[in-house]
């Protein structure tokens, strides 16, 4: 008998390990850029908020606590 297939269980076990492993880095490589890609293209310079002092704890509204945006 020959021990040719004995040989191939661990190799084709390490080609399978390493092309999960390369998978899931390759996943989570698509996945951070495009959420850095979505930061960088989405950022509103003013957002609608509650004005500080037009609302408060009661109705269920929050303001920010310094706007960067102008003011009215």
């Amino acid at each position: 008998m020959s021990n040719a297939g004995a040989a191939t269980g661990p190799f084709r076990t390490r080609v399978v390990v390493w092309t999960a492993v390369c998978a899931g880095l390759l996943l989570l490589l698509i996945a951070n850029s495009h959420l850095v890609y979505m930061a960088i293209i989405s950022q509103p310079e003013c957002v609608a908020h509650v004005r500080q002092g037009e609302g408060g704890l009661g109705d269920g509204k929050f303001s920010a606590a310094r706007s960067s945006c102008t003011p009215r």
